[in-house]
């Protein structure tokens, strides 16, 4: 069996840069505040990973993430605001499990890339779909209008993911169909912009991309949705359950909610806000996304350049043997998570909230440099 090595003594300041499609980098300065909280949290004396989720403290850390979260994305009285487990892979069932009542038509989803295809596969398990919109055909390199798909009127709810993150689609800001219950995934880009969250009637995503870590996911949740779940659900795969118990039902993931409460608490104070997350995501993706049109004899970029998303910049060499060729050299420079995602293969830059400028320039500069030295 091969054994993973002991962590140091003391502990080691992170050497690399991740760019990697998830876990994706969080802020330096939460990360030294986990580690301090690991040891021990300077207004309990102990370790948040032995703190009870019954007690004082964990109920005030829930208030300030909700009241967080609230504030940085304005989001209306009538949402509840619930911190689940299961990532959004179990949002994939409990959404038809809960908000598609057999006696109605089926919901319709919309596939545009491999999550959105896998939030299909899942539902299927539980009610009949409509599958309203497929971009396989198209190899995953572009977004529908809404008019160009035929929702009924009747629908329970029509769902899509946000941001593709294994083709780098995304699509424009607060973008849902008109006259229809949307349901959005978004995983990979909530906190990165803007949105009305009055534009959906629920909103979800797990935190390891932009939150924090894998282990907590993030459900908003219009009220009024609560009134459509059957009865005789299971109760931790009912919505009601969880609004009810303000989501401490069950042992809820502590840590995870705690890394969260800090990251909003640096996007609030140290960026100041999401429009201002906004301006420097778009900053970062339009350093890439300018490299990679200057050498697009080089460089492969399938994705429409409307369609392209400033979270995932996915690319690939056109002559053979360089995507891998790069990767090692990037590796050796301490570049990492740069290779695509299994399903597609390439390379891909993931630039989450939390990675900096100043990463992305380190990237940026390899990258050019790599290109003219092979030409």
């Amino acid at each position: 069996m091969r054994r993973l090595p002991l962590p140091p003594a003391q502990p080691l300041s992170a050497n690399q840069l991740n760019f990697s499609g998830g876990p994706g980098v969080l802020p330096e300065c939460v990360l030294a505040q986990a580690q301090q909280a690991i040891m021990a949290l300077p207004d309990t004396g102990l370790s948040v990973l032995g703190m009870s989720h019954r007690s004082a403290w964990f109920e005030a850390l829930l208030e300030e993430a909700e009241h967080n979260v609230r504030e940085l994305l304005r989001v209306p009285a009538h949402f509840k605001v619930l911190f689940l487990q299961g990532g959004s892979s179990l949002q994939f069932s409990m959404i038809p499990m809960n908000l598609a009542p057999a006696n109605r038509a089926p919901p319709a989803y919309v596939q545009s890339g491999y999550w959105s295809g896998r939030s299909v596969l899942e539902a299927r398990c539980v009610r009949p779909i409509e599958l309203a919109w497929d971009g396989s055909a198209q190899q995953y390199s572009r977004l529908p209008d809404w008019s160009e798909l035929a929702l009924a009127a009747d629908l329970p709810y029509t769902h899509f993911v946000s941001n593709e993150t294994v083709e780098g689609l995304q699509w424009p800001v607060s973008s849902a169909p008109a006259g229809q219950t949307s349901i959005v995934d978004m995983s990979s880009d909530l906190f990165a912009r803007p949105i009305d969250v009055s534009a959906y009637a629920m909103i979800y995503a797990h935190a390891q991309k932009n939150l924090g870590p894998a282990g907590v996911t993030l459900c908003l949740l219009d009220e009024r949705l609560l009134e459509e779940i059957p009865a005789g659900l299971p109760p931790m795969l009912d919505y009601r359950t969880h609004v009810l118990h303000r989501s401490n039902y069950n042992t809820p993931p502590v840590f995870g909610i705690y890394v969260l409460t800090l990251v909003t608490r640096w996007l609030r104070d140290t960026v100041g806000g999401v429009a201002a997350m906004q301006r420097l995501n778009h900053a970062k993706a339009a350093r890439i996304y300018g490299l990679l049109d200057g050498f697009s004899a080089q460089l492969n970029s399938p994705v429409e350049p409307r369609h392209r998303s400033m979270m995932n910049a996915c690319f690939s060499f056109r002559q053979p043997g360089l995507d891998q060729r790069f990767l090692a050299a990037a590796a050796a420079a301490g570049l990492t998570g740069l290779a695509g995602h299994r399903s597609r293969g390439g390379l891909r830059v993931s630039m989450y909230n939390a990675l900096s400028i100043a990463a992305v320039e380190t990237l940026a500069d390899f990258l050019s440099d790599f290109v003219q030295t092979q030409a």
